[in-house]
């Protein structure tokens, strides 16, 4: 009995090890993962968005791949078992000198909308924001590739080292357009949003040219599923912030006029759909995309709806599937027959009640 335990012991042990000789052990975050890195910089290079290109491994890497593979006829794989051929991605990284005339489009950025309202314009709140916009990055991979360089300080004749994208965000090139052309080739194109998996694609019959990662609206906000139409899209819009809007659908008489930039809430383009106050936009957020929640829109970093929009036209058809928002719940009011509905966990506000009476 006691040689089969030391047997068995053994041979757990043996198992143990091997698994871990077998289990590629993964640099610390935000250290880049260089093969991770270069199929990011493919993926993105073809529009099929991997999120953010920083070299880590995550979901959106992992179904941009698949869903690369899938729309080229080839067999769907986990990132360590692909075989693209990457070698069209060249130098992993380049470096970036900041100008002078970046520096316009960085400055104060008050946090709460009544103050926003009074800017001309909402900007980056920091070179590094404007940086890792511009390089479709996270904070975290350029703090580390240029250390022991303080980000915080970066000026004007600093040079960084940034991932070598193919198509850098250039918001100097944006300028506020209230519809974009028309291109009628484009019409027979659908795009599908599934709010589930949080993607987005574009498709020319059975062909998919695009994918993208979004956030999408859930719970009572849920992004509404259906098919629909664009009317129109706008490049650098501004936005009316209505907090019973966004978290009630019921405009009120209280809201705010935001100007144009790249923290606008909507980003850098608003493609509106036919269902009303429901769009596909950019975002102020691009960190986060698809680890939130919208209030109803689908939205995407702004350098992928900047190239996005390149390839779609008003008129198209939008196709949205996904669960329905669940319905609020009610609670009746004291001596009316009337109910009133209030947010999930949530006590009712004066404030809402106000604008429900009016």
């Amino acid at each position: 009995m006691t040689r089969r335990l030391s047997i068995l012991l053994c041979l757990l042990a043996y198992a143990a090890l091997a698994q871990e000789a077998s289990t590629p052990v993964l640099p610390k975050a935000p250290e880049p993962i260089e093969p991770i890195l270069r199929l990011q910089l493919f993926l993105d290079s073809k529009l099929f968005g991997p999120g953010k290109v920083d070299g880590r491994p995550g979901e959106f890497t992992t179904k941009a791949l698949k869903r690369y593979q899938m729309a080229n006829d080839l067999p769907q794989t986990e990132i360590d078992a692909h075989s693209l051929d990457l070698s069209s991605v060249g130098e992993l990284y380049t470096t970036y000198t900041i100008r002078p005339d970046d520096l316009k489009f960085v400055g104060e950025l008050p946090l709460k909308p009544s103050l926003q309202s009074k800017k001309k314009y909402l900007p980056y709140d920091s070179v590094i924001e404007f940086l890792t916009e511009r390089f479709h990055t996270s904070p975290e991979l350029i703090e580390w590739l240029n250390q022991p360089m303080k980000m915080s300080q970066l000026k004007p004749g600093d040079t960084v080292k940034v991932p070598n994208v193919a198509e850098p965000f250039q918001l100097e090139l944006l300028e506020p357009i209230p519809r974009l052309p028309e291109v009628p080739a484009f019409l027979t194109r659908i795009i599908k949003i599934d709010t589930r998996e949080k993607l987005l694609g574009l498709y020319e019959g059975e062909k998919l040219l695009a994918s993208l990662p979004i956030t999408p609206g859930s719970g009572h906000l849920a992004t509404p599923p259906g098919t629909w139409r664009i009317l129109g899209i706008t490049q650098m819009p501004t936005f009316r912030w209505d907090e019973g809007v966004l978290n009630y659908g019921v405009r009120t008489s209280t809201a705010y006029n935001l100007p144009i930039g790249p923290n606008n809430p909507v980003g850098v383009m608003w493609i509106g759909l036919s269902k009303p106050g429901i769009g596909i936009h950019g975002t102020n957020s691009p960190q986060t995309i698809g680890r939130s929640s919208s209030h109803g829109c689908m939205r995407t970093a702004n350098w992928d709806v900047v190239r996005f929009v390149k390839m779609i036209t008003k008129g198209m058809t939008v196709i949205i599937e996904g669960p329905a928002p669940e319905p609020r719940p009610v609670i009746a009011k004291k001596d009316t027959p009337k109910a009133i509905p209030v947010a999930e966990n949530e006590e009712p506000k004066k404030k809402w009640f106000q604008f429900w009476k009016k």
